[in-house]
């Protein structure tokens, strides 16, 4: 009983640095095949966040605050991906770069793990949408709901789609920085349906979760490829800016600086 009691404490900045410091160690030694597969299927399980509110949306059509009670359905993708431990690439703005700034070295390796993970998830998200809307799977009204979807992710002017990435990011290392703070799967499933519902309510871009809709958009012929792919690059560049700037850096701060003084 003691010991179990132990294990619930709560861990220390110092020690959730350590637990970050450990899987940015795991993930790097991983094989480039391995991270291409769980990058693909990381991005096609991300489409369950697009499917789920789009499917929602339908059930509840007519429902007063339907739009908000369906986004709580938006975690689902995340928490198959980061539960089930395939590889999403806005964690990985957290892990190796924490390990960068701790050890100073491991820069081409994140480079490759940046790199492979990115591709993987974008294709399985594409091929998420091809699934989804380029064969008869889907009801028609939840087919037409999630070509909506990736409509609405696209508009915005190109500060919009940026800062709004910039907090998608934020969140979404957040979430990585508190799933190694928690001790058992409940609760780490608790932070990121709480977190996550944050970035599909508030409509916040994330390169990964958001090309599942906008895909099945573009592969639907309502949104041009062009399109695409300009809101992906800013909504990535704003998710790795908010990522490493707002968390990684700043945890790295209070911890590290914190040993030298």
């Amino acid at each position: 009983m003691p010991a179990a009691a132990e294990q619930t404490v709560r861990r220390t900045a110092r020690e959730i640095f350590r637990g970050v410091e450990k899987n940015a160690r795991d993930e790097l030694r991983r094989s480039t095949q391995a991270l291409a597969f769980s990058g693909l299927a990381g991005g096609m399980s991300m489409g369950l966040t697009g499917i789920a509110v789009a499917a929602a949306m339908v059930a509840l059509n007519g429902v007063p605050g339907r739009s908000f009670i369906a986004y709580m359905l938006y975690p689902v993708g995340f928490i198959a991906v980061i539960i089930g431990r395939a590889q999403l690439f806005t964690e990985n703005t957290l892990y190796p770069v924490a390990l960068i700034l701790s050890e100073k070295r491991h820069v081409g390796e994140t480079v490759r793990l940046w790199t492979v993970v990115f591709v993987g998830n974008v294709l399985g998200a594409i091929a998420f949408a091809g699934l989804a809307v380029g064969s008869d799977a889907l009801n028609p009204d939840i087919h037409t709901a999630l070509v909506e979807l990736g409509k609405q992710a696209v508009q915005g002017t190109a500060s919009h789609i940026f800062w709004s990435g910039v907090i998608g990011g934020w969140i979404i290392a957040l979430v990585a920085w508190l799933v190694t703070a928690s001790h058992w799967t409940i609760g780490q499933i608790a932070v990121i349906w709480l977190l996550t519902f944050v970035v599909g309510v508030g409509h916040f871009a994330h390169c990964i979760a958001s090309t599942g809709e906008i895909m099945s958009a573009v592969i639907a012929g309502a949104v041009p490829l062009s399109r695409y792919l300009q809101w992906l690059a800013l909504a990535t560049s704003g998710n790795i800016f908010g990522g490493v700037m707002i968390v990684t850096v700043l945890n790295f701060g209070q911890v590290k600086l914190g040993e030298e003084s």
